[in-house]
């Protein structure tokens, strides 16, 4: 192996701008100010991810949003090796508070994530819409 390919860079890639819907955008506003919400059902309690205004688990449309801190661990992870801007890896947090988000991590090596890592919110810029939440260790 050369040098470069024994390397691990921390990650970072461009993220596309969201689809911000009527439903979605409490969220994206709430991420531009660096606030971090998931929704909570009223009639049963669950919270969940993506947000939305229907609960995926009992269908009431009784669901509020809530702050998160936005803290998990890492559920699952794959690593893009070939991609133009270098390696970038992409996952599954599971929220303490429950819900899985699948994400991208940033802030550490491919090499430097393991599953089960504890790992926190951090918005990144898209490309001309709302910051987007992405992963990085704690």
């Amino acid at each position: 192996m050369s040098e470069t390919e024994t390397q691990s860079p921390v990650m970072s890639r461009a993220i596309p701008a969201p689809a911000v819907s009527v439903e979605t955008k409490p969220f994206w506003d709430a991420a531009a100010e660096g606030r971090f919400l998931i929704k909570r059902c009223e009639a049963c309690g669950k919270a969940h991810w993506y947000p939305r205004t229907y609960c995926p688990f009992c269908d009431s449309g009784e669901t509020v949003w809530e702050e998160s801190p936005g803290e998990g661990v890492i559920y699952t992870y794959s690593v893009m090796r070939r991609a133009p801007t270098g390696p970038y890896a992409i996952g599954y947090v599971t929220l303490d508070e429950g819900p899985a988000v699948l994400t991208n991590f940033v802030g550490v090596a491919p090499d430097g994530l393991a599953i089960g890592m504890r790992v926190k919110v951090r918005f990144q810029p898209t490309e001309g819409g709302p910051p987007a939440p992405v992963f990085a260790p704690l």
